[in-house]
């Protein structure tokens, strides 16, 4: 997997966001992740009582987070994300006052073992140099019968789309995430579809967010894969050139899903319904 991804790394990802999160809230992320799309995908995760302890990886500007304080008190609600610029934005919004914010990394999370009741990272894995290691803390933070919800892409099948993709980010296949669920010890695991309704469910430009998988933790402590040592160390020094170009490119490769998303809403105006897009 990681040998498909240019700004994959979690230095490139915090310094797109570092100018990202200036208009993410309103021209970055609305075509891609809708409220309504936001709750079809929490749905699975089951926030049936106020009291249960959630927390939010990756959790940006606090916008999945919203959608969660509305079943559960925020101050049952932790929100980490390695960005101190998109968590500034969360902290702005008058429905996370009571949350706990923080930064820390999805790969090494500061809870301790069989903590939340539930666990949702959504449009983070993708930036995730090892997701079976981040899929592993989600296990290892549950409680036994605890719910996580991890909300991402999906892999494009269109041989344009599928290469700015690979360009820019982890858009993993459905069967994957399954995949990485099952090896790290989860149970009643189930993958849902959902994406901007203009898409009309084409999939094969892939999407930024496709999917909502859910699974359940069945025994306690740690996730009973056993993995080496970390993908990347972020402490390690990086050339200034190979970073700057890496960054570039995956801009560049960001631009064509902006346009893609608009040349599908565009579709979906003037294409008859029924007739395929």
């Amino acid at each position: 997997m990681a040998s498909r991804r240019l700004i994959q790394h979690k230095k490139e990802a915090f310094w797109f966001y570092r100018f990202i999160s200036i208009f993410y809230d309103t021209l970055g992320n609305p075509p891609h992740y809708t409220e309504e799309m936001r709750e079809e995908a929490l749905e699975p995760l089951d926030l049936h009582d106020r009291n249960l302890i959630v927390v939010d990886v990756g959790g940006g500007t606090g916008f999945t987070t919203c959608g969660v304080v509305k079943h559960v008190d925020a101050k049952n609600v932790t929100i980490l994300d390695q960005s101190p610029h998109q968590l500034a934005k969360a902290k702005q919004k008058e429905p996370l006052n009571h949350c706990t914010i923080i930064e820390g990394d999805a790969e090494d999370l500061p809870f301790p073992t069989d903590y939340a009741d539930r666990y949702v990272s959504a449009g983070s894995i993708e930036y995730w140099p090892d997701p079976q290691r981040g899929i592993n803390e989600a296990y290892r933070v549950l409680k036994p019968g605890g719910k996580v919800c991890i909300i991402g892409p999906v892999y494009p099948t269109y041989w344009l789309s599928r290469f700015f993709a690979d360009m820019w980010m982890l858009f993993p296949k459905e069967e994957e995430y399954i995949e990485w669920f099952k090896k790290a010890g989860f149970e009643d695991i189930q993958l849902k579809r959902v994406g901007p309704k203009w898409f009309r469910g084409v999939r094969r430009h892939g999407l930024i967010i496709g999917c909502s998988v859910t699974g359940v933790k069945s025994m306690p402590g740690d996730s009973p894969l056993e993995l080496g040592p970390k993908v990347e160390d972020v402490k390690k020094p990086v050339s200034a050139f190979v970073f700057l170009l890496r960054f570039l490119i995956g801009f560049m490769a960001s631009a064509y899903y902006v346009q893609l998303t608009t040349y599908m809403w565009l579709k979906d105006k003037i294409v008859p319904k029924g007739v395929p897009i």
